[in-house]
Parts: C-alpha cells; sequence; structure tokens
C-alpha cells in the first residue's frame, strides 16, 4: 500500500479505464482509489476516465460514479472522458477503435488532461492550502477551546 501511494503521490495526471459493474466501479478500483485517501495523493491533480462494457450503456455510470469518488479524494475530475459501448466489436484486428468518434474523444480528453496537469502542476508548485478536511478540524478544535 505504501509503494502504491507514492507512486500516485509521485504522479502529476492520471487516466482511470473502468469497466461499468453493477452501475459502478468494480469493487478493487474502489479500493484502490480509497487506500490513497490518508496520503491525499490524488489531491488537486486532474482524473480522465475511459469506461467500457459489453452493452449500450459504455461505462457511463461507473464514469460518473467515479468523479464523485475522486471529488472525495480532492482530486479533479475532468469533464470530457471517453465511453465505449460494445466493447467486444468497439476495435479491429490491429486494436484501433471502429468508430471514429472515438479517437476523436479520446484525443479531446487527452488534450484537456495535459492543460489541466499543467494548470495544476503550477498551483501545486505556488503552494497549496491543507487539505479541507484538517482545516476545518483544525478550526473547530480552535472553536472548542
Amino acid at each position: 500500500m505504501r509503494a502504491w501511494n507514492t507512486k500516485v503521490k509521485k504522479a502529476d495526471a492520471f487516466i482511470v479505464v473502468t469497466p461499468e459493474y453493477n452501475h459502478s466501479v468494480p469493487a478493487v478500483l474502489k479500493n484502490a482509489i480509497d487506500t490513497v485517501w490518508l496520503s491525499f495523493g490524488f489531491r488537486n491533480k486532474p482524473v480522465a476516465a475511459v469506461g467500457y462494457s459489453g452493452s449500450i450503456g459504455g461505462g457511463i455510470r461507473a464514469i460518473e460514479h467515479l468523479a464523485h469518488v475522486f471529488i472525495e479524494a480532492e482530486a479533479v475530475p475532468m469533464r470530457n472522458t471517453v465511453v465505449i459501448p460494445f466493447v467486444r466489436e468497439a476495435f479491429d484486428e490491429n486494436g484501433e477503435p471502429i468508430n471514429p468518434e472515438t479517437g476523436i474523444r479520446l484525443q479531446v480528453m487527452l488534450d484537456d488532461l495535459a492543460w489541466w496537469s499543467s494548470a495544476l502542476e503550477k498551483a501545486r508548485t505556488a503552494g497549496e492550502l491543507a487539505p479541507g478536511s484538517l482545516r476545518a478540524r483544525a478550526a473547530l478544535a480552535a472553536a472548542q477551546a
């Protein structure tokens, strides 16, 4: 877990590729994100999402849930995502998307991720506020003293 936290803490941006499982993300992915909570490793870093499924949904509900999870981790979920419905038929024999929209949406997402990564890296370098939960706890303790 320490190695995972260190790896996340060192990264500047993330792309999460997830299937949709019971209208959400798989438990192993949620657990991987949750184990970074105490180190604040995702804090003030952009997260892009790619969702897929074997049916029409394309992982949309998983991506929506993932955005809420990353907000709680104080990350910055990207608005532009990639959804891949009918994943078994979505790629040719070379692994390229059959639908050109998939590649276009991926490029838009990657451009956004690069821009936000650069902007947030500059902001982190300039100095960050302590995490909101820690500031609130300190303020409440001071108010009760």
